[in-house]
């Protein structure tokens, strides 16, 4: 039997948000450092012991609609395509009340409880299971004490509005930082393991 490490990745704000006031694709506030050096090598370090790509079906369509292009482009950045590639190329599980059937090679849509999903996806053979920027499926994982490694992007602004990661009434759990890098911007990279 195996227990594999969840993990999971978000930018956010430095107020904790993970959009802006103006909603779901209210990014303003992140976008600036998304791609800087320091965002690109903490991308490339989040997926490196991963084999399963966990995401929420709007994380899923954007991503899987965008991130396979970039496998196939020569010009693009190396972290970027190796990131893109693994992405169409690992096994992928998105959680969807609406998808009937995967658009996505190697996905499979499942409709059901997050604790439940991810708890039988750790007794399964594999490397990590990494939950990809889907605050949906993050929030309930926190929720439920199932989260083992935190890449955090931190983007040195506030947005002053928009949906908050870290809401009241999460249990209370100790972390600490086994990763920490400083971009040129000011934009943190930080690596949170759970200490259990």
């Amino acid at each position: 039997m195996t227990d594999r490490l969840v993990t999971a990745n978000l930018n956010l704000s430095l107020d904790g948000r993970y959009n802006g006031p103006g909603g779901p694709g209210d990014l303003s506030a992140i976008i600036p450092y998304a791609v800087t050096e320091v965002a690109r090598d903490h991308m490339d370090r989040l997926h490196e012991n991963a084999t399963t790509a966990v995401l929420g079906r709007l994380n899923a369509e954007g991503f899987l609609g965008y991130w396979p292009s970039v496998a196939d482009d020569e010009k693009a950045d190396p972290r970027d395509r190796g990131y893109a590639q693994w992405l169409r190329d690992t096994e992928k599980v998105v959680f969807s009340t609406t998808l009937t059937e995967s658009p996505w090679d190697r996905t499979r849509i499942v409709n059901a409880p997050v604790a439940d999903v991810i708890t039988e996806l750790k007794q399964t053979e594999g490397g990590e299971i990494l939950v990809n920027s889907s605050a949906s499926i993050i929030k309930p994982l926190l929720a439920a004490d199932l989260l083992d490694r935190f890449y955090l992007m931190i983007a040195p602004q506030i947005a002053g509005g928009g949906q908050r990661l870290f809401e009241d009434g999460l249990p209370a759990t100790r972390w600490t930082v086994t990763h920490q890098e400083t971009g040129k911007l000011g934009e943190l990279a930080m690596v949170y393991d759970r200490v259990r």
